[in-house]
């Protein structure tokens, strides 16, 4: 199983910029291998992350499982802040 982090390299808003990075330096942090996608260089990947989000317009950050959604920042900080990341990233 291959923990994907969805982001975006381009953003002007700075509440995005900042999830993304918080949710890059727990992972790190914690030694998770995961595999960032940037949707900016890439429109199938956007098109991916936005299909198994099941919103056409989603934005990053966005977390999966292989093919499994999980959620994006407000449900990765919830799990952090209640001590239930292996859970929430299906660890």
């Amino acid at each position: 199983m291959v923990i994907k982090f969805y982001f975006s390299s381009i953003t002007s808003n700075l509440g995005i910029k900042k999830h993304q990075q918080r949710i890059e330096m727990i992972l790190s942090s914690k030694k998770y291998e995961y595999e960032s996608i940037d949707i900016a260089h890439d429109e199938t990947a956007k098109e991916r992350m936005r299909e198994l989000m099941g919103d056409p317009k989603g934005l990053p950050p966005q977390l999966c499982n292989d093919d499994t959604y999980l959620g994006g920042f407000e449900e990765f900080q919830d799990a952090v802040d209640d001590e239930k990341l292996e859970a929430f990233l299906k660890i």
